[in-house]
Parts: C-alpha cells; structure tokens; sequence
C-alpha cells in the first residue's frame, strides 16, 4: 500500500514538473483596460511615449503593421501619453498602418481625429489628399465592412459622406473641389442613380470654382446630369430644358473648351427631342379640332428644330390650319 501511494506521489511529481501551456495572464493597461497578454508578449511596451513611438515607427517601415498599430494606439489611448508631443505622430502612424493593410475605413477615421485633434499639424494637406485617396477607392466599388471586419457591400451614400467631411476639413485646400466633384459622380453611381441630385453637387463646384479647372468640369458634368436624367425610362421635360440651359451656359461662358461641340450636339438632340413632343401636342389639338391650339406647338416645332424634317412637316401643317382659318 504505502509503495502504491509512493508510486502516485512520484508520478504526480513529475506531471506537475512537465512544461504546460498556461493561459495567457490577464493584466491591466492604463488607458485600455484590462487585457489578456502571453508571456513574453509585452515585449513591444516602453516606458515612456518617445520609445513606445519608435518601436511604432520601426513596425511600420519594417511592415508589421499589427505591432504599429498596438504601439502607436497606446501612445494615443495612454491617459498621459496622449497630450504629449509624440501623439500626433502616433495618430498619423496608426492611419498610415491601417491603409498600409487595406482598412481603409479605419484608416480615414484615424487621420480624421488627427485632424480634429492636433488642427495645426503640419503634414494637414498630405492627410486631406490621403483621405481623398480612400474615398475614391470606395467611390471605385471597394466594399465596406460590416462591424469593421467582414467586407459586406459598397455605399454611395458613406462615400458621399466621406467627401463631405474632407471638404469641411478643408474647405478652401486643394482637394476640396475634386471632392466636391466627387460628390455628384457617388450620385449617379447610387441604385437608381440620383442624377438630380449628382447635378445639385456639380453646380456647388462650378459656383464655387468658376473659372477653374473643377468648375469648368462641375458645369459640363451638371448640364450632362440633367441630360441623363432627361433620358430616363419617362422623358423628363424639366429635366431636358435644365439641360439646355445649363449646356447654353457652358458655351457661353468657355467657349474655348473642347467640349463646346458635344455641347452644342446635346442641345441639338434635346431641342429635337422637345420638338416631337411639341409636333404630337399640335397634331392633338389640330385633330380635335383646336386650330389657334395647334398653331402655336406647331410654331413651337419650328424654334425647337429649325432645318430639320420635323420643320418642314410643321410649315406644312401651319399653313393648311391658316387656309383653313381664312376660309
């Protein structure tokens, strides 16, 4: 008995003197609360934010992202840390080690509390075009992620949004109006496309940039919005004479552009357009009997296309109706 109980003593001994693979312990970190750490894990901390801030930049350029990330969303998460020199550089690494790895969603927010943070960062033009960068990629089709993890769907309307924050960051920078421009083309790629509400965003950049690049741009883009609104499944008559109007305006106003002539083409199958629709109202009226009615959509015809058929049958048409009438 007593050699037995010796046996399952040694034994017991020498199980517990095995190495095992303990749980990892849970510790507490100021400013992230507690949080479960393997042995040997925390190797990356430092003391003090300047160290904890070169082992971040370190991780980015040598391509650990993960570990740029723990270390510089310490720096900026530290109840201290973060009013120190070292955060701003911490919170531009943190969105550089997200865009790095494709978070563009975090990425974007990373640089924006940059921004809303430290205003007075001196890279804020490069963060704004880094912003711009994301959105366009999302503007390109990237999926967003459902809870920040598992790639679930494109959105206009969260691509709009992030134009609309880049252009409150920085409403006079140099991205602004290519993000203003932006705005209007996320419009026509929504399910339906809004194209009133893409040509609502193109006039906003031809106001606010006349003359300039952008503007130029949002003015042939609004007048080409109204255009495709105009062609949709029901003929949109306030929608085609918007884009008459707008196109006129183009001209007028550039008549140096390269796009004057497909301008001008537009205008010419809009006015044709609107001419049918003019010549069936008056062949309404003259059928019913309506003849002053049917004069005036006839005559109509004739501002709307001048030299084309439809004139030639409009003339005919007037001045059977004014014979008739003067009999």
């Amino acid at each position: 008995m007593m050699r037995g109980l010796i046996r399952l003593l040694l034994v017991g001994l020498c199980l517990l003197a095995l190495p095992q693979q303990a749980p990892a312990p849970l510790i507490y970190v100021p400013g992230e609360g507690w949080r479960y750490e393997p042995v040997g894990g925390g190797a990356w901390r430092r003391d003090n934010p300047r160290d904890q801030l070169a082992v971040a930049i370190a991780a980015f350029e040598g391509g650990d992202y993960g570990l740029a990330i723990k270390a510089a969303r310490r720096i900026v998460r530290h109840p201290r840390w973060r009013f120190s020199d070292y955060a701003p550089d911490a919170q531009y690494v943190l969105g550089r080690s997200y865009e790095a790895r494709g978070d563009g969603e975090k990425a974007f927010k990373a640089y924006q509390e940059l921004l809303t943070k430290y205003p007075r960062i001196n890279n804020f033009d490069e963060i704004i075009v880094r912003q711009l960068v994301i959105a366009d990629q999302y503007l390109a089709g990237k999926w967003f992620k459902l809870w920040g993890l598992i790639p679930f769907f494109p959105s206009m309307d969260k691509t709009i949004k992030m134009y609309e924050r880049i252009i409150k960051n920085g409403p006079y920078s140099t991205v602004a109006p290519y993000a203003q421009l932006r705005i209007g083309a996320a419009n026509e790629k929504r399910k339906p496309p809004q194209y009133e509400a893409a040509a609502r965003a193109y006039n906003q950049a031809a106001d606010r940039y006349a003359g300039e690049p952008a503007g130029i741009d949002g003015l042939f883009k609004e007048a080409t919005a109204y255009l495709r609104q105009s062609k949709r499944a029901e003929y949109d008559q306030s929608a085609a004479a918007q884009a008459i109007a707008t196109f006129s305006d183009f001209i007028t106003l550039y008549p140096d552009d390269p796009r004057v002539a497909e301008a001008q083409k537009h205008i010419a199958e809009l006015k044709l357009e609107q001419a049918r629709g003019a010549m069936n109202i008056a062949r309404y009226y003259e059928k019913r009997g309506h003849q002053v009615g049917a004069l005036i959509y006839y005559n109509e015809v004739l501002l709307k296309a001048p030299g084309s058929k439809l004139d030639e049958q409009a003339r005919r048409r007037i001045d059977s109706i004014k014979q008739r009438l003067h009999q």
